[in-house]
């Protein structure tokens, strides 16, 4: 799977050991965040970074990661068809792709232990929307991603 990664230096670390785990498993990555001292970047253009690349069609997912991982959330979201969930845990992330769709993981990394974020990101990247749902369950929400995303043609102009 294509990718697209990045952290603020907040959360570069974090990073750097997510990118390790993801490449082992042959996924291509985009870093579009701090890679060292001479090379910082902040929250918000690692996220608009990201965003650009998911809305050209470039990566499939993105990984997101600062102090928090609210502040890269935030920003994501401002880009139509970007939906970026910040999750705490693996089964938020399971259920971020499940229920929601979203196509961007974000993390914080005064949060979130590496065990904890790499079990995440592998739910995140392993989980298929409506994945083990009933047929009415899948019907609801995929009807409801239409619903949401008619709204967010209506807002994001």
């Amino acid at each position: 799977m294509n990718i697209v990664i990045g952290a603020d230096p907040w959360g570069a670390d974090l990073k750097d050991q997510i990118k390790e785990h993801l490449e082992a498993q042959g996924h291509t990555l985009v870093d579009v965040g701090t890679t060292g001292e001479d090379h910082k970047v902040d929250f918000y253009n690692v996220s608009v970074a990201a965003a650009k690349l998911l809305q050209a069609g470039k990566v499939e997912r993105g990984i997101l990661l600062c102090g928090t991982g609210m502040g890269v959330a935030i920003v994501a979201n401002k880009f139509k068809g970007v939906h970026a969930s910040v999750v705490e845990s693996a089964q938020a992330a399971k259920m971020c792709r499940v229920i929601n769709n979203a196509n961007v993981l974000t993390m914080g990394a005064m949060i979130v232990a590496p065990h904890q974020a790499i079990m995440a990101v592998d739910n995140f990247i392993g989980t298929a929307h409506t994945e083990g749902l009933d047929d009415d369950l899948t019907a609801f929400l995929t009807d409801s991603l239409e619903k949401i995303a008619a709204i967010e043609d209506e807002n994001m102009k």
